[in-house]
């Protein structure tokens, strides 16, 4: 009897462990989800961490899968995944946001110099006797420049990094087409 009376209680500790894991792990895939939802809602993280958002949502798809196919585990660990690679897709986020942020600083600062020079190398090249260039359009050209500049620092003041990074790019092109421009004449003034 007294056999019987141990053998039951482990018989019922044994049925609780097999039904526990035998148990979708709810808890787990519950923030899962709702560490990709905060990553998808962050966008910095959209913007700047895309990959690693990706990656999440695919950790968090496989994790439904393997819950719907009853294989607990696996969603547990896919649910974990799903977690960190959401998690480092927020830290990316504010990462790329301030490398973003420093980059178009950089650019639009060194833009104020690459103005004032090509301006310079324009004005003096106006007073090269004999000099073959069509000062109307390349005026034209740094007007331009100085709008995108300036509409490249609005963007910057509204923390759009990405348009402002694109536009004092757009800007360094067009100046240093100016210069190309203003040398290839000069040196075929030179050759004269």
């Amino acid at each position: 009897m007294k056999k019987l009376v141990v053998f039951i209680p482990a018989v019922l500790i044994l049925g609780w462990v097999l039904a526990a894991c035998s148990m979708p792990p709810t808890e787990e895939m519950n923030r899962a989800i709702d560490a990709v939802i905060r990553a998808e809602s962050d966008p910095d993280a959209v913007i700047y961490a895309p990959n690693s958002l990706i990656r999440a949502r695919e950790a968090l798809a496989r994790m439904q899968s393997e819950a719907d196919a009853r294989r607990f585990d696996s969603a547990r660990n896919y649910a974990a995944e799903a977690i960190r690679n959401a998690e480092r897709a927020v830290a990316d986020g504010q990462t790329g946001l301030a490398r973003a942020r420093d980059e178009a600083a950089n650019l639009l600062n060194s833009l104020t110099i690459q103005l004032a020079e090509t301006t310079s190398a324009l004005n003096a090249a106006r007073q090269v006797p004999g000099i073959d260039l069509d000062f109307g359009a390349l005026f034209m050209d740094l007007d331009f420049a100085r709008q995108t500049y300036d509409d490249a620092w609005q963007s910057f003041h509204r923390n759009n990094f990405p348009d402002a990074i694109a536009k004092a790019q757009a800007v360094r092109s067009i100046l240093a087409g100016i210069n190309s421009r203003i040398n290839e004449a000069a040196q075929a003034t030179s050759l004269k």
